[in-house]
């Protein structure tokens, strides 16, 4: 936990290996991109928050786009956001409940003020690089107590498109945390 209290976000996207800044983002060649799958058309609530889970979330392809080396240094970075779906997109802005894994990045008084909701546990540090739409940003309004290696729900507000800090791309999802709901299986 020591080594997460150490780490922005950046840092820790970086530790995962997936901290993209745009002049070093280039994808394999032949690598596909834009959408493989369309996510799940029909919407479930969990009273009143829009119930999403990772098989959603990550239904589609996304390769971070290619630096341009041509470009002017004040243009904005290319975001990718062309191969997020319209029915993502539709998300932005609604109130969902999602349940992932917990990987403390800031912590105040103890508590966790703000985290990466992750798909799964492999992806925390050994496992597999995740992809960008695999892991959700979350910022609480007010700290909760860490709780890593079990599944746990957060209700909130979510963004969806590119998210950017210090110049590095660190994710497609962020959720404005309200609360923290039940533990998981």
């Amino acid at each position: 936990m020591k080594i997460f209290r150490a780490l922005g976000l950046v840092s820790l996207v970086a530790v995962l290996g997936v901290a993209m800044r745009a002049a070093d983002v280039v994808p394999p060649a032949g690598t596909p991109t834009g959408v493989v799958a369309a996510p799940a058309a029909s919407a479930q609530f969990d009273n009143g928050y829009l119930k999403l889970g990772f098989e959603q979330l990550a239904s589609y392809n996304f390769v971070p786009p290619a630096f341009d080396p041509t470009a002017a240094p004040t243009a904005k970075p290319p975001t990718g956001e062309e191969q997020i779906p319209a029915g993502v997109k539709e998300w932005n802005g609604k109130k969902a409940v999602i349940t992932g894994f917990m990987v403390p990045v800031k912590m105040e008084k103890g508590l966790v003020t703000e985290f990466l909701l992750m798909r799964n546990t492999m992806a925390c540090c050994y496992g597999a690089v995740p992809n960008m739409n695999e892991w959700v940003i979350v910022k609480m309004k007010k700290g909760v107590a860490p709780l890593m290696d079990v599944p746990v729900q957060f209700f909130g507000e979510l963004k969806v498109g590119a998210m950017f800090e210090n110049g590095y791309m660190t994710g497609l999802y962020e959720l404005e945390g309200e609360r923290m709901g039940e533990v998981q299986g």
